[in-house]
């Protein structure tokens, strides 16, 4: 067989049917696709290559999924920590937006992100911020996956005045995507308590429509849950799907505030949840039941929030994080075994965002969008089992090689299409123009 790259690793966690672990295994990739998976002799024996990589010590997993980010809010990191999310938000977070948020802020931010997100192995993220149309942009060119969310609020703002211009805007986005091989789009009603019932309405028929997925914030926290049942006489959970939204198209993010009968019903309509760790012990929203949600049959992956509320974007992090948390919520050491953590950060999350005939394992016929991570480092020795050192112990500066669709995107840990220095030069301009604005506000107020 002719192809244009084979890969020689110690390990390959393909995240398969069977969650194997293949020792001195080969990956072959050609034209953008995964194209053989098999031991190193018969790769040898079997594959003619233009370029042979040897990665001795690495382990080759698929590409990180970030299934729930803001990733333009990485500009507004640090801003305003250790605040409850109400406060938080409604005091500072959407005041910042509201003054500074257009398409530079936008275009700025989300390179940062994506800077961060591909040095840590993700590969493809799902996002919910204005301006969704940069986002897609910034991310296309750096050879990114991305689900750029048409967002929807009641709320004016500088992208768009109420929901039906946002609905307009991000239709016109989908347009512009449809058939793009990198960017798709979804629709991003931020949540119950900020869309009212006739946009999710909407969004409810032109998803069905249009066959894209559904991303919103959904019982996030015990506030949210009982302001929705005073206001509105119902539980968010049950306004959705009062309004047919629970489905396979629904990625609910957050859900710490689970009953049985919820997490029954989101199982039997197979509406997907993606768990958010880090950013909900921050902000103490509280937690997700993962163990109980898997045990019933519903699909959870990873996100890891906005980085003005985690403060970072490293999914494998947000694996541990979601592994160890598991366990103790559950009173169960048993609970997400590493294999099920590494699955939640890559096949879960192409499966809620209705991409996993693409991507998401390292199988034969997939885009290549693949990961090598560097497990001779002293964190993760010595090895007994690799998967286990993937998740509890790998550190996101391990990850040396990243290819998407084929392409690489990561080389020996430096990116090869962002330029870092401009893209630190320009938030370290957004860090000085807003910390000044802050400083002339606190000084007003005082």
């Amino acid at each position: 067989m002719q192809a244009e790259l084979l890969i020689h690793a110690d390990w390959i966690l393909p995240v398969d049917a069977a969650d194997r672990t293949l020792a001195q295994h080969s990956l072959c990739i050609d034209r953008g696709r995964i194209r053989a998976l098999l031991p190193r002799a018969e790769a040898e024996q079997q594959i003619q290559a233009t370029r042979v990589l040897e990665l001795p010590g690495h382990a080759l997993i698929p590409g990180l999924i970030n299934a729930h980010t803001h990733a333009a809010m990485t500009l507004l990191r640090g801003l305003a920590d250790d605040l409850p999310l109400m406060t938080w938000l409604h005091e500072h977070i959407w005041p910042a937006e509201g003054r500074w948020v257009d398409p530079e802020f936008v275009a700025d931010g989300t390179r940062l992100a994506v800077l961060e997100m591909l040095r840590g192995g993700i590969t493809c993220f799902n996002d919910m911020y204005f301006y969704p149309e940069v986002t897609a942009r910034i991310s296309a060119e750096a050879g990114m996956r991305v689900l750029a969310g048409m967002i929807v609020v009641d709320l004016p703002t500088r992208y768009a005045q109420d929901a039906d211009e946002y609905l307009r805007r991000g239709l016109e986005l989908h347009e512009q995507y449809r058939h793009h091989p990198l960017a798709r789009t979804g629709f991003a009603p931020h949540s119950t308590y900020a869309v009212s019932e006739e946009p999710l309405a909407r969004i409810r028929m032109l998803s069905e429509e249009l066959e894209v997925q559904v991303h919103t914030h959904v019982h996030e926290t015990r506030d949210e849950v009982e302001q929705s049942l005073r206001v509105q006489g119902e539980r968010p959970l049950a306004r959705l799907d009062r309004l047919g939204l629970l489905g396979s198209r629904l990625i609910a993010v957050h859900m710490t505030q689970l009953e049985d009968a919820e997490i029954a019903r989101v199982a039997e309509t197979g509406t997907h949840v993606v768990h958010c760790p880090e950013s909900n012990l921050k902000l103490a929203s509280g937690f997700c039941r993962v163990a109980d949600l898997l045990a019933a049959g519903v699909n959870v992956a990873l996100g890891t929030d906005g980085a003005a509320s985690n403060n970072d974007l490293n999914l494998l992090a947000e694996m541990r994080t979601a592994a160890l948390l598991a366990k103790g919520v559950a009173d169960s050491a048993a609970a997400v075994p590493a294999e099920t953590a590494l699955r939640m950060a890559t096949l879960n999350g192409a499966k809620a965002l209705g991409i996993d005939d693409e991507t998401g394992s390292l199988e034969v016929g997939k885009a290549a969008d693949v990961v090598a991570v560097d497990l001779g480092n002293p964190h993760t020795q010595p090895l007994y089992h690799a998967c286990s050192q993937m998740v509890y112990a790998a550190s996101s500066n391990q990850v040396q090689q990243v290819w998407i669709a084929g392409q690489q995107v990561i080389r020996d840990g430096e990116p090869l299409t962002l330029e870092p220095a401009g893209i630190l030069a320009a938030a370290q301009h957004w860090r000085n123009r807003i910390a000044e604005s802050d400083l002339e506000s606190n000084a007003e107020r005082e």
